[in-house]
């Protein structure tokens, strides 16, 4: 199932054993914004690139984002 809102990027890595997902991005993210990916919601609460923490990043980066559940590779993530 897709979530409402804008679409922001999509997973292209999980790392299962950390809780951690590698998101391409194709437009700006926050930490603070509340985003969906299949049935999770949650705030974003922690974002790196390279291992060192950012408060938003954009169009073309690839970022490291903590999730609260089990992803999977190419979903996408929405800003709700």
């Amino acid at each position: 199932m897709e979530k409402r809102g804008k679409k922001v990027g999509k997973i292209t890595h999980y790392f299962d054993k950390i809780g951690v997902a590698i998101v391409e991005l194709n437009t700006v993210l926050k930490v603070g914004d509340r985003i969906g990916i299949g049935d999770l919601e949650q705030d974003v609460s922690s974002m790196q690139i390279d291992n060192k923490a950012i408060k938003k990043a954009g169009k073309g980066q690839s970022i490291g984002l903590k999730v609260d559940a089990l992803v999977r590779k190419n979903q996408g993530v929405f800003k709700l």
